[in-house]
């Protein structure tokens, strides 16, 4: 047996709340309302399944609204399982950011954003606190409200629940989620008994064992020396144009969504600073690189032979592009 039941609150636009409860028990009501001023936020104690949702949902919700919520679970070693109804949809995002209408999850924890969701592509995945508190966050602007907006269920997880459910065999994950498991770990060791744990020191010794075929260019090039953290940070506070340290993700700048690497992340050196001092006689200059090279690093690769089976583990050697040298050149115009 389900009740439904309507709220109305009455600001300038008369919003309605639609509710639907189960027996039994019968959630309070405020389970489902939050707060339009964000300097404070509706507190919701979770001692059982519950859920919050945008205005007048799966209806259009209200332009110009911002909504927090703070869930607590009622026991403090109890993590909180959120789950986001399949009728999600706000306003597309910009360039990919997310910066009209959006829900979002902090984990109160350490005060990072689990994420921030918009858009109607696609609906967000299950996600799970650290600890027993989060803060989740609508905003909409005052343009374009005209989708269903988004119902977040939420429950209690028992630690124990917590830690089964999550440690699956790496050959079950999907490969964004097992990409988001492997750059977690610190050392090759961890990560390589988390791939195999039964074999996982056989499979550290064959990474490394010599093989007949030509080794890595990696191996053949000269590496750079410690970088200087402290001169870095004073090259950034120049404003010339000059090679940079960045880092790149190696799948993102290989184009290889089929491929893991570890680490995910490299060094590179990349043109960086402005032209503010440019002597050529142009209205608009631009830093662009005039030397340019390439440099192979050696780094754990992974990828799936077959659907279910093991994966497949290998040193490769991954060739990254490095600016060299860097001018300053009116815009429209390339480096020789």
């Amino acid at each position: 047996m389900s009740l439904v039941l309507q709220f109305f609150l009455y600001t300038s636009a008369t919003i309605i709340f639609t509710v639907f409860f189960s027996f039994p028990p019968c959630p309070h009501p405020f389970n489902v309302v939050g707060v339009h001023d964000h300097q404070h936020e509706n507190m919701i104690t979770v001692s059982e399944d519950g859920f919050v949702q945008s205005p007048r949902f799966p209806q259009n919700y209200p332009r110009d609204v911002v909504l927090v919520w703070r869930l607590i679970a009622a026991n403090e070693n109890m993590q909180i399982q959120m789950t986001f109804d399949e009728r999600f949809g706000l306003e597309e995002p910009e360039n990919g950011l997310c910066k009209f209408d959006f829900v979002e999850i902090e984990d109160l924890s350490d005060g990072t954003i689990i994420g921030r969701w918009c858009g109607t592509k696609a609906v967000p995945g299950m996600q799970i606190s650290k600890a027993n508190q989060v803060r989740i966050r609508f905003r909409s602007d005052e343009y374009l409200a005209s989708k269903p907006g988004f119902c977040l269920y939420y429950s209690l997880l028992e630690p124990d629940h917590f830690e089964s459910s999550t440690v699956l065999p790496p050959s079950s994950l999907s490969l964004d989620t097992l990409n988001d498991a492997v750059s977690g770990f610190d050392t090759l060791e961890e990560l390589i008994k988390y791939l195999d744990p039964e074999r996982w020191q056989l499979d550290l010794e064959d990474l490394y064992k010599p093989t007949w075929q030509m080794l890595g260019k990696a191996f053949m090039y000269g590496r750079k020396s410690k970088v200087d953290l402290n001169l870095l940070k004073e090259e950034v506070k120049l404003y010339s144009c000059t090679p940079r340290n960045l880092s790149v993700s190696l799948r993102e700048e290989l184009k290889r969504t089929d491929t893991l690497y570890w680490p995910g992340c490299l060094l590179v050196k990349r043109c960086g600073g402005n032209c503010a001092c440019c002597s050529l006689s142009c209205l608009d200059c631009q830093c662009v690189p005039v030397k340019v090279s390439k440099k192979y690093y050696e780094v754990l690769q992974l990828r799936y032979r077959s659907p279910g089976r093991r994966l497949h583990k290998s040193l490769a050697d991954v060739a990254l592009e490095h600016h060299e040298e860097c001018n300053c050149v009116c815009k429209g115009k390339t480096g020789g």
